[in-house]
């Protein structure tokens, strides 16, 4: 059985906290493990952040994330109308350099990429961006204390 679950709300800052509800309420549902969990809600976090910030640029506008359970692996898509961005083209950064000589921001797109196992960037047809995040090996175990 492959259930997917849907969330459409405001590209607002105030919406985040609905989103990190929605990724840890569907989680569960899946049987995700808490480590898992906790690598979800910190990419979907950034990621629809620099959506808000980066992309919309407090103008108004809609961010959907769709979340799916494949075998041993989650699959989430995040879709927006903002102006087109590839964030899989993003260099990685110089992680040697002193803080004070790093660039501002940057670290979502790093973070994101070190904790999912895949990250994939397609123009709908439709012309908004879509990003679609794999997480492998997410289901718990066991239920044995």
């Amino acid at each position: 059985m492959s259930s997917t679950f849907s969330l459409r709300v405001l590209a607002d800052v105030a919406q985040l906290e609905v989103i990190r509800a929605f990724v840890e309420q569907h989680a569960r549902a899946f049987d995700i493990d808490a480590a898992a969990t906790y690598d979800l809600v910190l990419a979907i976090n950034e990621l629809a952040t620099n959506i808000i910030v980066h992309g919309y640029r407090s103008q108004p506008g809609m961010i959907e994330i769709e979340m799916r359970q494949q075998g041993d692996a989650i699959e989430i898509r995040l879709r927006d109308q903002a102006p087109l961005f590839d964030p899989t083209r993003v260099p990685e950064p110089d992680l040697n350099l002193p803080l004070h000589k790093r660039p501002f921001g940057g670290m979502g797109v790093h973070v994101t990429r070190q904790v999912m196992d895949s990250m994939r960037y397609h123009v709908t047809p439709e012309g908004g961006n879509e990003l679609t995040l794999v997480k492998r090996s997410i289901v718990a175990h066991s239920h044995k204390e």
